[in-house]
């Protein structure tokens, strides 16, 4: 088959499959196809009439439409007319079929809970925190250290036991089949190896989609997985011993990262053996993990093209004087060897498919065409998995392999004042830098201003470091001893790395939030820039001798417009939107106002949910400046969470309760005076009745201890009343604490009805997974709109929409103020 077709066959089966992120997405690449045939088909009959208009064969004319129709050419047209007039018939139909069979393939391939899967036993209206179950089956990863230092790993479960079931009954030994994500108490898990059959007793439930703009989506995460539930464990217990001896695979990669870190230590052994076998082999801090993602240095710890292109490159740099059969034997062994003990990551078999290509290539001693090389790899995998296609790893692997094909050798040309070391390594982040930046900012709102220069700089070493952890790491499976003595070599460039990558990541700057990218501007930035590949690689027709001025020009222009169409949106957001949000958290209420470029944060909550909802909301919204933090408590006692924030970000002013014993006060929360003082930000306390402005909102504390807060918000009230039981409102009564208000917001819990009377409040929002039987009653006789976060997500109000909902439900009142 031509190459050319084969490339068209292989684009459409990958434009079928990136179709599937629009419902109608299967529709329109057939349609995209019916019509590219339509309009090739006559620019050749229009390209035929032009030029050949009558050709004479052996005496006679025959029209051109004549030899359109019957499809018999002469010698005297080009070969490249002949294939274009007899291929554009069918070819684009052809293509759109193609594609819409891969969108149907997707669908089909889409990972579903069958009628035995152990979701199904979990009840639909989600109340099962009291599920409390014995699963039993086989461990099918090795277990990994959380955040929240539980070991998770995933189990192939065969059988459930519910202990204690939602209707108070139990049902013993029910077989069940299906993926379960577990976590379990660290010292549970210790010893586990993958193949070993175990029972897991704890709570089962269903996985929570994103709560709150920005959230991480654990249910669309597991799904991908193949899986649609989870197991909270608190024992785990091993039903069989013999299955310890399998998984040969998983024992040597222990065997190599034990070899590593006896003699390099922590956290310098871990680091070495994530990048020779990738992070998910190895337990790596994840302080020093976030550092690494901070300067953009994440792709070295994960194995990926990097690792096999290198380790491939020295061993046929070294086989280079065998036949070329051995030079084959010995690739096709090392590429086995590094994707079976890396675990086999899309990205990881997109270079080995690549690297078999070229040991091919010198078996048949034929010229590889890269980019031919890189689709077909692509095809393949995709053909396996056809999920794949959405997966991160996968396709910033590609996009940064294909920078490095398209791009570099242009960049080359134009540093070719320097010498072609130091070129290549400004090349090489360059290039791959600019085809996976929207996509990475599409995905985590942020771009790291350092990490160009910070790649340009620890090239060196990077390759260093993964070269000799590999060498150790094969000296290690002959002698523990040995592979050891050889990774302790490394020990002075891991360590200068790891210095590196903290004083960049301590620098101010290292992470800029420019908000989320819609499918839109996504989809421009990547014209643009296949544009700029496009007619850098095809210059113009007659000035082929000449200077290329056109695709320099147009480079500059593309560069400028990717800036406008990132810059521009965010300005105008920051400029012009006033919204209101009340984040879904665990601890306490989380309030962030943004006010045409000032932004007001109440709360942050716990460390986690600072980590994992405050900040991952902050970056979508593109917000690198708080103006206004308010620290809003009970207890007397600052959430830990604020020392992310102001690691994290640049706060202006922070406001906080007035303490009794402040000596005492500032003792037990140091951490969080210690980040305050780092970020320099101003620090007022506040007192009871003090009115406070925030820009064009006012703020008054009523009371410190409930707490008790009044907003006016764009010219409406909102009352923050905190977890007071009926005695303390009571009292609160009788302080006249209370006055009429638009917006109530409280835990859920029994409000007094004569404090409900003062406030008569229009819309109601409880900060809580339930609310109390008789508020939902009171709220819905008086037709007042109750929202809560645990049902409804993340809660946003603007003057123009009203209320809106992270999460849709039937049960959501959409009335708005």
């Amino acid at each position: 088959m031509n190459q050319a077709l084969a490339l068209v066959i292989c684009l459409a089966y990958i434009m079928g499959l990136i179709s599937t992120i629009v419902p109608w997405g299967i529709y329109a690449v057939l349609t995209i196809g019916l019509v590219l045939a339509i309009i090739v088909q006559q620019r050749y009959r229009q390209n035929l009439r032009s030029s050949a208009k009558v050709i004479t064969i052996s005496q006679q004319k025959i029209n051109s439409e004549d030899l359109l129709r019957s499809g018999d050419f002469p010698d005297s047209l080009s070969k490249r007319t002949r294939k274009s007039l007899l291929n554009s018939n069918w070819l684009w139909i052809i293509a759109g079929a193609i594609a819409f069979i891969a969108s149907i393939y997707f669908q089909f391939r889409v990972p579903q809970p069958t009628v035995s899967d152990i979701s199904k036993i979990i009840p639909v209206d989600g109340e099962s925190q009291q599920q409390v179950v014995t699963v039993r089956g086989r461990v099918i990863s090795s277990p990994r250290k959380t955040r929240s230092e539980k070991a998770q790993l995933w189990l192939k479960v065969a059988q459930v036991s519910e202990i204690v079931g939602t209707d108070g009954s139990a049902n013993v030994h029910q077989d069940v089949t299906g993926k379960l994500y577990v976590t379990v108490p660290l010292l549970q898990a210790t010893g586990i190896d993958p193949g070993e059959l175990v029972a897991i007793t704890g709570s089962l439930y269903k996985p929570s989609p994103a709560t709150n703009p920005g959230g991480f989506d654990f249910r669309a995460y597991l799904a991908r997985q193949g899986s649609f539930a989870g197991v909270t464990g608190y024992k785990l217990t091993t039903t069989n011993q013999e299955s310890s001896n399998a998984w040969g695979l998983y024992k040597i990669r222990q065997r190599i990262i034990r070899a590593q870190v006896s003699l390099l230590g922590v956290p310098e052994g871990p680091l070495v053996s994530a990048m020779v076998l990738g992070r998910r082999a190895v337990d790596l801090s994840y302080q020093l993990r976030d550092q690494f993602v901070q300067v953009g240095l994440a792709h070295i710890l994960a194995a990926s093209g990097f690792h096999v292109s290198l380790i491939l490159g020295v061993v046929l740099t070294l086989t280079k004087n065998l036949p070329s059969g051995a030079r084959f034997a010995f690739g096709i062994f090392t590429l086995i060897i590094y994707v079976g003990l890396t675990g086999g990551s899309p990205s990881v078999l997109r270079a080995a498919f690549m690297g078999l290509a070229a040991l091919l290539a010198i078996v048949s001693q034929r010229q590889v065409k890269p980019l031919a090389s890189l689709v077909l790899a692509a095809t393949l995998l995709l053909l396996i998995n056809p999920l794949w296609i959405w997966d991160l790893g996968f396709q910033l692997s590609f996009l940064a392999t294909l920078g490095l094909l398209v791009t570099v050798p242009p960049l080359m040309k134009r540093l070719d004042w320097l010498p072609s070391g130091i070129a290549s390594l400004v090349a090489i982040p360059i290039a791959a830098s600019v085809w996976t930046l929207p996509l990475l900012l599409s995905v985590f709102y942020v771009v790291s201003p350092y990490t160009i220069l910070v790649n340009i700089i620890t090239a060196p070493l990077v390759a260093v470091i993964t070269l000799g952890g590999f060498i150790s790491a094969m000296l290690a499976l002959i002698s523990p001893y040995v592979g050891s003595l050889s990774a302790g070599i490394l020990y002075f460039p891991v360590r200068i790395l790891i210095e590196i990558v903290h004083f960049f990541s301590k620098l101010p700057g290292n992470q800029v939030a420019v908000g989320a990218i819609s499918v839109y501007q996504l989809v421009v930035l990547y014209g643009l820039i296949f544009a700029a590949w496009f007619l850098r690689s095809k210059p113009p027709e007659g000035n082929k001798g000449k200077k290329k001025k056109l695709p320099l020009k147009f480079w500059q222009w593309s560069a400028i417009l990717a800036i406008a169409i990132i810059i521009i949106p965010l300005w105008y957001t920051r400029t012009s939107v006033f919204q209101a949000t009340i984040l879904n958290s665990s601890s306490e209420p989380v309030f962030v106002i943004q006010d045409r470029g000032k932004v007001i944060l109440v709360n942050v909550g716990d460390e986690n949910t600072s980590r994992f909802t405050v900040l991952p909301f902050l970056r979508q919204q593109g917000i690198n400046k708080i103006d206004w933090s308010i620290a809003v408590h009970s207890q007397k006692g600052l959430s830990r969470g604020w020392s992310n924030i102001f690691d994290s970000l640049r706060v202006k002013t922070f406001y906080d309760v007035d303490a009794d014993d402040e000596k005492n006060y500032q003792t037990n929360n140091q951490p969080v005076f210690n980040a305050l003082q780092k970020s320099q930000a101003n620090y007022y306390t506040m007192v009871n009745n003090q009115n406070i402005e925030l820009g064009s909102t006012q703020m008054k504390l009523i009371n410190s201890e409930t707490p008790i807060v009044e907003f006016i918000i764009h010219g409406q009230t909102w009352l923050l009343l905190g977890n007071a039981k009926l005695s303390e409102q009571s009292k609160l009564l009788a302080a006249r604490s209370f006055q009429q208000t638009q917006v109530l917001w409280w835990p859920g819990n029994k409000l007094n009805p004569e404090l409900l009377n003062i406030i008569r409040p229009e819309v109601a929002i409880a900060s809580s997974d339930s609310v109390h039987p008789d508020m939902i009653e009171f709220f819905q006789e008086n037709n007042i709109p109750l929202f809560w976060t645990g049902r409804d997500g993340g809660i946003q109000w603007t003057p123009v929409t009203g209320f809106q909902t992270t999460l849709e439900s039937d049960q959501v009142d959409s009335s708005f103020l």
